[in-house]
Protein backbone atom coordinates (compact mmCIF):
# COMPACT_ATOMS: atom_id res chain seq x y z
CA UNK A 1 0.00 0.00 0.00
CA UNK A 2 1.25 3.33 -1.07
CA UNK A 3 2.52 5.72 1.97
CA UNK A 4 2.15 9.46 2.12
CA UNK A 5 4.88 11.19 4.51
CA UNK A 6 6.27 14.13 5.55
CA UNK A 7 9.46 15.12 3.69
CA UNK A 8 12.57 13.88 5.71
CA UNK A 9 16.41 13.90 4.92
CA UNK A 10 15.72 9.93 4.81
CA UNK A 11 14.13 10.03 1.76
CA UNK A 12 16.79 12.10 -0.18
CA UNK A 13 18.71 9.73 -2.16
CA UNK A 14 14.89 8.23 -3.62
CA UNK A 15 13.71 11.39 -3.77
CA UNK A 16 16.74 12.46 -6.33
CA UNK A 17 15.99 9.34 -8.28
CA UNK A 18 12.34 9.55 -8.25
CA UNK A 19 13.69 13.07 -9.95
CA UNK A 20 15.89 11.98 -12.47
CA UNK A 21 14.29 9.14 -13.87
CA UNK A 22 10.99 11.48 -14.34
CA UNK A 23 12.39 14.44 -15.59
CA UNK A 24 11.86 13.92 -19.35
CA UNK A 25 8.63 13.02 -18.60
CA UNK A 26 7.73 15.94 -16.13
CA UNK A 27 9.39 18.13 -18.79
CA UNK A 28 6.52 17.13 -21.77
CA UNK A 29 4.06 18.75 -19.21
CA UNK A 30 5.73 20.83 -16.74
CA UNK A 31 8.23 23.33 -16.73
CA UNK A 32 11.60 21.41 -16.52
CA UNK A 33 14.15 21.77 -13.35
CA UNK A 34 16.87 22.54 -15.13
CA UNK A 35 20.27 20.99 -14.39
CA UNK A 36 21.05 23.32 -11.58
CA UNK A 37 18.48 21.31 -9.27
CA UNK A 38 19.92 18.33 -9.76
CA UNK A 39 23.47 19.65 -9.09
CA UNK A 40 22.12 21.54 -5.62
CA UNK A 41 19.83 19.24 -4.52
CA UNK A 42 21.35 18.56 -1.28
CA UNK A 43 21.02 22.16 -0.35
CA UNK A 44 18.06 22.28 -2.73
CA UNK A 45 16.59 19.87 0.13
CA UNK A 46 17.74 20.84 3.15
CA UNK A 47 16.16 24.31 2.41
CA UNK A 48 12.59 22.15 1.73
CA UNK A 49 13.31 20.90 5.04
CA UNK A 50 13.77 24.53 6.56
CA UNK A 51 10.80 25.59 5.32
CA UNK A 52 8.90 22.85 6.50
CA UNK A 53 10.21 23.21 9.77
CA UNK A 54 9.47 26.57 9.89
CA UNK A 55 6.06 25.69 8.86
CA UNK A 56 5.38 27.69 5.48
CA UNK A 57 5.37 24.92 3.35
CA UNK A 58 4.15 21.39 3.63
CA UNK A 59 6.08 19.07 1.70
CA UNK A 60 4.76 14.91 1.44
CA UNK A 61 6.23 12.01 -0.92
CA UNK A 62 4.52 8.68 -1.29
CA UNK A 63 5.68 6.08 -1.34
CA UNK A 64 5.71 2.42 -2.09
CA UNK A 65 6.32 -0.95 0.15
CA UNK A 66 9.74 -0.67 -0.21
CA UNK A 67 10.15 3.29 0.34
CA UNK A 68 10.71 3.95 -3.33
CA UNK A 69 9.12 7.57 -4.21
CA UNK A 70 6.27 7.18 -5.87
CA UNK A 71 5.21 11.03 -5.94
CA UNK A 72 5.28 14.59 -4.04
CA UNK A 73 2.36 16.43 -2.83
CA UNK A 74 3.12 19.84 -1.99
CA UNK A 75 1.99 22.94 -0.68
CA UNK A 76 3.97 25.67 -0.90
CA UNK A 77 3.82 29.59 0.72
CA UNK A 78 1.46 28.69 3.39
CA UNK A 79 0.15 32.47 4.79
CA UNK A 80 -3.24 33.74 5.84
CA UNK A 81 -4.60 30.02 5.85
CA UNK A 82 -4.06 29.33 2.01
CA UNK A 83 -1.28 27.84 -0.18
CA UNK A 84 -0.44 26.37 -3.18
CA UNK A 85 -0.72 23.04 -4.24
CA UNK A 86 1.95 21.03 -6.22
CA UNK A 87 2.44 17.41 -7.08
CA UNK A 88 3.61 14.79 -9.45
CA UNK A 89 3.38 11.16 -9.66
CA UNK A 90 6.05 8.85 -11.39
CA UNK A 91 5.58 8.25 -14.92
CA UNK A 92 5.43 4.35 -14.10
CA UNK A 93 2.61 5.09 -11.62
CA UNK A 94 0.37 6.63 -13.57
CA UNK A 95 -3.22 5.82 -14.54
CA UNK A 96 -3.79 4.23 -10.86
CA UNK A 97 -5.86 7.00 -9.31
CA UNK A 98 -2.52 7.83 -7.08
CA UNK A 99 -2.35 11.71 -8.11
CA UNK A 100 -6.09 11.75 -7.15
CA UNK A 101 -5.85 10.01 -4.02
CA UNK A 102 -3.01 11.86 -2.54
CA UNK A 103 -4.31 15.85 -3.91
CA UNK A 104 -7.22 14.15 -1.63
CA UNK A 105 -5.58 13.35 1.17
CA UNK A 106 -3.00 16.03 1.22
CA UNK A 107 -6.55 18.47 1.10
CA UNK A 108 -7.55 16.43 4.18
CA UNK A 109 -4.54 17.54 5.95
CA UNK A 110 -4.36 20.76 5.18
CA UNK A 111 -7.36 21.67 7.46
CA UNK A 112 -7.11 19.25 9.86
CA UNK A 113 -3.27 19.37 10.35
CA UNK A 114 -1.93 22.87 9.03
CA UNK A 115 -4.99 24.94 9.42
CA UNK A 116 -5.50 26.30 5.97
CA UNK A 117 -8.65 27.03 4.83
CA UNK A 118 -8.23 27.26 1.09
CA UNK A 119 -5.56 25.73 -1.74
CA UNK A 120 -4.39 27.28 -4.92
CA UNK A 121 -3.53 25.25 -8.16
CA UNK A 122 -2.66 25.36 -11.47
CA UNK A 123 -2.06 23.84 -14.44
CA UNK A 124 -1.39 23.96 -18.09
CA UNK A 125 -4.24 24.19 -20.62
CA UNK A 126 -2.44 21.20 -22.70
CA UNK A 127 -2.48 18.72 -18.92
CA UNK A 128 -5.39 17.18 -19.17
CA UNK A 129 -4.81 14.76 -16.75
CA UNK A 130 -3.54 17.01 -14.07
CA UNK A 131 -6.80 19.06 -14.81
CA UNK A 132 -8.58 15.88 -14.18
CA UNK A 133 -7.22 15.08 -10.90
CA UNK A 134 -7.78 19.14 -9.77
CA UNK A 135 -11.36 18.73 -10.66
CA UNK A 136 -12.24 15.47 -9.50
CA UNK A 137 -10.38 16.94 -6.48
CA UNK A 138 -12.90 19.62 -6.15
CA UNK A 139 -10.74 22.80 -7.17
CA UNK A 140 -12.93 24.73 -9.66
CA UNK A 141 -11.27 27.06 -12.69
CA UNK A 142 -10.82 30.67 -11.35
CA UNK A 143 -8.89 32.83 -13.73
CA UNK A 144 -6.27 32.11 -16.46
CA UNK A 145 -2.40 32.75 -16.61
CA UNK A 146 0.60 31.91 -18.88
CA UNK A 147 3.49 29.66 -17.11
CA UNK A 148 6.60 29.60 -19.15
CA UNK A 149 4.87 30.80 -22.02
CA UNK A 150 2.24 28.31 -21.81
CA UNK A 151 -1.52 29.15 -21.59
CA UNK A 152 -2.82 27.99 -18.07
CA UNK A 153 -6.09 27.82 -15.58
CA UNK A 154 -5.94 28.63 -12.30
CA UNK A 155 -8.14 26.40 -9.53
CA UNK A 156 -8.79 27.28 -6.12
CA UNK A 157 -10.85 24.97 -3.50
CA UNK A 158 -12.23 26.11 0.02
CA UNK A 159 -11.56 23.49 2.62
CA UNK A 160 -14.10 22.38 5.34
CA UNK A 161 -13.53 23.53 8.39
CA UNK A 162 -11.17 21.06 10.24
CA UNK A 163 -12.97 18.62 12.69
CA UNK A 164 -11.83 16.39 15.28
CA UNK A 165 -9.95 13.92 13.61
CA UNK A 166 -8.66 13.99 9.84
CA UNK A 167 -10.82 11.60 7.39
CA UNK A 168 -9.14 8.19 6.73
CA UNK A 169 -7.74 8.11 3.49
CA UNK A 170 -6.53 5.36 1.27
CA UNK A 171 -2.50 5.66 2.44
CA UNK A 172 -1.25 4.87 5.55
CA UNK A 173 0.34 8.08 6.44
CA UNK A 174 3.02 9.58 8.23
CA UNK A 175 2.53 13.57 8.34
CA UNK A 176 4.49 14.72 10.54
CA UNK A 177 8.53 14.78 10.09
CA UNK A 178 10.50 12.62 12.98
CA UNK A 179 12.05 14.22 15.50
Amino acid sequence: MPRLEALHPRHAASLLAFERENRAYFAASVPDRGDAYFAEFDARLRALLAEQDAGVCFFHVLTDETGEVLGRVNLVDAAGGAADLGYRIAERATGRGLATAAVREVCALAATAYGLRSLRAAATRDNAASRAVLARTGFRPVGELVLNGRPAIRFAVDLPAAGPTAPAGPFSRSVRPPG
